[in-house]
């Protein structure tokens, strides 16, 4: 597990890199516009945020932790966040689009966040969010033969692996630290929000998914891979033997 530190230098060096070349002019035509304008719009303003409420519980965390480097880690990544957030920003104003201010599914995700101050919650959301984003950014580029647009995507999926990884260590961290007694009614919610979630996702950008050659079946078996790799490693596996058992015999 890396420490704090070490984000905050991987952020800084990570933000210097130029992987788009915007001297190239954006090529997207009206079909692939039809499929993936919406969906580009609604995640470019989920990308904005100024991650106030984030900033403060991760202040608060980082104060119970002892840890004075957090809080800088933090700002960095939202700041790689608003990065993304600019750079789509950019792209819908070279082919002539408005950006939106208002989408029902980022309202709706804005209003979940801001229900809970908590860094456990805050980090389950954005493992969550940034999981159905990389499917999201690869469907994006496959749906579209726009050059610009590819390198836009593929810029933001390197960041998303990083960003992942540096959100799954705080919650592993932060699981550990709880009473074995009640991991598993934890481990519960995590799975509930983060499915709820990644239906939610699905339905609200089911179109660009399919453009991208991404259907239900296809997309559900790459978010449940993902949780695999995230949040039910956070289990020991003896734990996940003896869930996999209960399961087994409620059925």
């Amino acid at each position: 597990m890396h420490n704090s530190r070490y984000w905050i230098n991987y952020f800084n060096r990570n933000l210097k890199n130029q992987r788009i070349d915007w001297s190239v002019k954006p090529d997207l035509s009206k079909i692939e516009k039809q499929y993936i304008l919406k969906s580009l719009q609604a995640w470019q303003l989920g990308e904005t945020s100024e991650g106030t409420n984030l900033i403060n519980a991760a202040t608060k965390h980082a104060k119970q932790l002892n840890d004075p480097y957090y809080t800088n880690a933090i700002k960095l990544f939202i700041k790689e966040e608003q990065k993304h957030g600019s750079n789509l920003g950019r792209y819908i104003d070279l082919i002539g689009e408005q950006r939106i201010k208002k989408d029902w599914g980022d309202s709706l995700f804005r209003k979940i966040r801001g229900l809970n101050r908590n860094m456990e919650f805050w980090t389950l959301a954005v493992i969550t969010v940034e999981s159905a984003a990389q499917i999201f950014y690869q469907c994006l580029k496959d749906a579209t033969g726009c050059s610009l647009l590819k390198q836009i995507c593929t810029d933001i999926l390197i960041d998303e692996a990083a960003h992942i990884t540096f959100q799954i260590e705080r919650l592993s961290l932060i699981y550990q630290y709880k009473n074995p007694m009640i991991r598993t009614s934890i481990y519960y919610f995590y799975s509930v929000f983060y499915f709820s979630t990644a239906f939610t996702v699905w339905i609200a950008h089911k179109r660009l998914f399919k453009a991208g050659h991404v259907d239900f079946n296809n997309y559900w078996m790459k978010m449940k891979l993902k949780f695999k790799k995230t949040i039910k490693k956070l289990k020991p596996e003896q734990e996940n033997i003896k869930l996999e058992n209960t399961c087994r015999h409620l059925l």
